[in-house]
């Protein structure tokens, strides 16, 4: 199991020049972020080190602890959010899922990755990031149900539109094509298609000039909104 990874010694090896678990995790890190994770073994990681693969399993035992690893290096990034926070608990949760999707926009192989595996690869910064959206909504007046709801829904919408949004710009890098003239093109075709949907037309006209960046991020921000407004909901009314 990649759980197990938490709980395995660190082990140098004799005979070799010394190679830590943060050595292996950065090499790691910067294959997956330039090649994806296809490009990932333990054979050319060690080339890439300069040790043998076999090295590399005294640290780890498989790639699935490795990616693990990885992963949770990744997790760290993201910025928890404070319970104490003075702007408030919705404020801070919202600074929270604006990090979430931007790192996972950073690191794109992380979404679909995490989609393949179940969500396998919790370690202990996914860990603290639960712990704090959880202690953020139970301060807030969640039920402890609620606060695990509430994180639950926050990180699916997140994690969901980021990793959708990672493919396809994945999908461009591959192709060379910037995503301006990607979608003013498929736009063409599109409209052509939609021409029996009045309402879809209308939706594709509105946003049709405008760069899809933009779109993007004040789709995700609405999103955003309608779940904390949920959150919100399940929340107690302040004091008077």
């Amino acid at each position: 199991m990649t759980y197990d990874v938490w709980l395995r010694p660190q082990r140098r090896s004799r005979g070799e020049p010394a190679l830590s678990r943060e050595q292996i995790v950065a090499a790691a890190l910067a294959l997956l972020d330039s090649e994806g994770v296809e490009a990932l073994s333990m054979r050319r990681l060690g080339a890439k080190l300069n040790a043998g693969a076999t090295s590399l399993y005294w640290h780890v035992a498989n790639k699935e602890q490795l990616l693990a690893l990885v992963v949770d290096q990744v997790f760290g990034e993201i910025e928890s959010p404070d319970p104490d926070d003075s702007a408030g608990w919705r404020a801070a949760a919202m600074l929270c899922g604006h990090s979430i999707r931007a790192v996972m926009l950073r690191h794109s192989w992380l979404g679909p990755l995490m989609s393949d595996s179940g969500y396998a690869y919790g370690g202990p910064a996914m860990m603290r990031l639960s712990e704090a959206l959880l202690a953020l909504f139970e301060k807030a007046g969640a039920t402890p149900e609620v606060a695990e709801g509430a994180t639950q829904t926050l990180c699916g919408y997140v994690m969901g539109v980021a990793t959708a949004e990672s493919a396809r710009l994945r999908m461009l890098t591959r192709a060379g094509q910037d995503e301006g003239e990607w979608v003013a093109k498929a736009y063409v075709d599109v409209e052509k298609i939609a021409e029996p949907y009045p309402r879809i037309v209308d939706l594709y006209a509105r946003h049709r000039d405008e760069d899809p960046r933009l779109t993007r991020d004040r789709s995700f921000q609405y999103g955003l909104d309608l779940v904390l407004d949920g959150v919100a909901a399940r929340l107690p009314p302040p004091s008077p």
